[in-house]
């Protein structure tokens, strides 16, 4: 039997899982070389650690690993029930509130290194989570894709650590009631996007009017598993910032506050770099468990349910 120590946490309802021990010896390398020795060689612990019987399709997992930049007090692997992700802003904020309830870290800035870039992340005295995430961009604008048994679609394709289709008409009530076929509209939206010349895209956001006072923008985001993002999306903030930038707006500096399907927010702003923005992105987060998973070869269910 093989024994892996994990730390559970929600950030904004959306739940991240940290590896703390017990996974898979990845390496001295950066940790975009680790996630491609994981990917290729530990895809089955991946889906142990997140997939039922275990885990659930919303559960994303943090792997910490060994960091090659050591100005990082840690590097870490993000992952989901289908693949990995580059970045993610929501379990990036997990993962400094289970570092800070281990007491390896205390309230003050630490860089964290992700396998598309390192990201600084400051934890505030009063709990709260800001990450400075990688450069954001909109790589397209209104781009207009022909969706089966819905016509045609505009949106933007932006990046903010993983691939977005960013879109603002859809004609579909924004609310949890109708999380149903807002998951069926956004897959499909993400086929035809795919089949458009965008493959890349695996993440669909849905835009509409805020409930909570004080947002700026309520959305849906359907994850690449088809689970959505009970978050705002942190990942997915940013290339909201991108498309704002890029449009004129929202000025740098401006505070955006962007509340998700639940109702819970996180508020976000950026400054320039370029072409590109650099956004940070602030949330909260709450341990909600200690355990140790226990992966027994002789259980037909040992790595998942895949």
């Amino acid at each position: 039997m093989k024994r892996v120590q994990v730390i559970d946490s929600h950030t904004g309802g959306e739940p991240t899982r940290v590896v703390v021990s017990g996974g898979p010896n990845l390496g001295q390398g950066t940790v975009a070389d680790q996630l491609k020795i994981f990917r290729e060689h530990h895809d089955q612990f991946r889906s142990a650690v997140v997939n039922e019987p275990r885990g659930s399709d919303v559960l994303v997992g943090a792997l910490l690993v060994e960091p090659s930049d050591k100005s990082c007090v840690a590097g870490v692997v993000f992952f989901n029930n289908v693949g990995y992700l580059g970045m993610c802003g929501h379990g990036t904020i997990g993962l400094i509130v289970a570092l800070a309830h281990m007491s390896r870290i205390k309230p003050g800035d630490h860089r964290i290194e992700t396998s598309v870039g390192i990201v600084t992340a400051t934890l505030h005295p009063d709990g709260r989570v800001s990450v400075r995430n990688i450069p954001s961009y909109r790589k397209a604008k209104a781009v207009v894709v022909e969706v089966a048994g819905i016509g045609p679609v505009t949106g933007d394709v932006a990046w903010g650590g993983n691939w977005f289709f960013l879109v603002e008409n859809y004609g579909q009530q924004l609310n949890l009631s109708n999380v149903e076929n807002l998951t069926d509209h956004s897959w499909r939206i993400r086929q035809a996007v795919n089949a458009k010349g965008f493959p890349e895209v695996d993440h669909v956001e849905l835009f509409g009017p805020p409930t909570s006072a004080g947002a700026n923008s309520r959305n849906f985001v359907l994850c690449p598993g088809k689970a959505y993002d009970r978050s705002p999306c942190g990942t997915g903030t940013s290339a909201k910032l991108a498309c704002l930038a890029a449009d004129g707006k929202l000025a740098e500096g401006e505070t955006w506050v962007q509340e998700s399907i639940i109702g819970s927010v996180f508020t976000g702003h950026y400054r320039r770099d370029g072409d590109n923005i650099l956004p940070t992105i602030t949330g909260t987060a709450f341990v909600n468990g200690e355990s140790t998973l226990v992966l027994n070869e002789e259980d037909p269910f040992c790595y998942g349910i895949r």
